[in-house]
């Protein structure tokens, strides 16, 4: 029989997060398939993410970053080792009191958007809230929409927003209900340059002005060097972790992985490093996170 959880009373909930690790893992290990065709995505992976940080994953194709983020989010489960999201150890809970979890507490940004064709782009955003049954505060939700430059795009539906625009509604779904982690995967993978920024931005401002801690998935050093750190994954483990990263810094980690692509599950994208365009060094932006993009030029300084 599920034991019961209880959150302020209420038998449907969870306490509140009191640790000041948002998610851990420990001796994380993630197999597929038996026998001779056995394959490890995760060989014991042991990670702390920090509450209010901003933390990339970078690995080659098949290095299990991808796996990893899926795991930490309670969207896979791992052959052994233990998953925590703040005091909460996700191997205790049923599949009932995950999806809780999930819908409670995180938030996630895809590559393909993953927006209701059907519903506006204000109706995708507050669509979380109003599943969990509860207000949409207004205040913040009017905060978010600022951010993401769409406040005139709001009635319009996903077919009629660009692609960066159905991006930034996806990243505003992800914050207005204020989860304790947002989970991006390759959240700029489908964008272009300019489009990939503003996603990044608003990302970024999820950490710095509303408290959020980010955990995503990437293949671009520029998209990283947004982050304050820097896991790299190969075969399975991690093998590298930068702190206060540069483009320039993570192309040059990343190139010394290119021998290392892995078996793991990382979808067929996870292409390895992209140059950090003209100018060397990718510089700080005025927030002091991430390259900027010199419009007259057209290039990254």
């Amino acid at each position: 029989m599920p034991r019961s959880r209880t959150r302020g009373g209420s038998a449907t909930g969870y306490t509140p997060a009191t640790s000041p690790v948002a998610a851990r893992a420990r001796g994380l290990v993630k197999e597929y398939g038996s026998g001779a065709g056995r394959v490890t995505a995760l060989a014991g992976v042991d990670l702390e993410l920090m509450r209010g940080g901003f933390t990339a994953i970078m690995g080659p194709s098949g290095s299990g970053k991808s796996t990893l983020m899926q795991c930490l989010a309670g969207l896979d489960t791992a052959t052994r080792g233990d998953v925590a999201i703040g005091d909460t150890e996700l191997g205790d809970l049923d599949d009932d009191a995950l999806t809780e979890l999930r819908r409670d507490r995180l938030g996630f940004v895809f590559q393909a958007f993953n927006l209701l064709p059907t519903l506006s782009a204000l109706e995708n955003i507050t669509l979380p809230v109003e599943i969990a049954g509860r207000r949409v505060d207004r205040a913040h939700l009017d905060r978010i929409v600022e951010a993401t430059g769409l406040a005139d795009r709001l009635g319009h539906r996903p077919g009629a927003l660009s692609g960066g625009q159905q991006q930034r509604v996806a990243v505003a779904r992800a914050l207005v209900a204020r989860p304790e982690l947002v989970f991006a995967d390759e959240p700029t993978g489908n964008l272009d340059s300019g489009a990939g920024v503003r996603v990044l931005d608003l990302l970024r401002r999820g950490v710095d002005e509303w408290g959020r801690t980010v955990v995503m998935v990437t293949h671009d050093p520029r998209a990283a060097a947004y982050a304050d750190r820097v896991v790299f994954l190969a075969d399975g483990r991690i093998v590298d972790d930068l702190a206060d990263p540069t483009a320039d810094g993570v192309f040059e980690r990343m190139r010394g992985l290119d021998g290392h692509a892995g078996p793991g599950h990382d979808g067929p994208d996870g292409r390895v490093g992209v140059e950090p365009g003209a100018g060397g060094r990718a510089d700080r932006g005025p927030a002091g996170r991430g390259p900027v993009r010199d419009g007259a030029r057209g290039v990254w300084r």
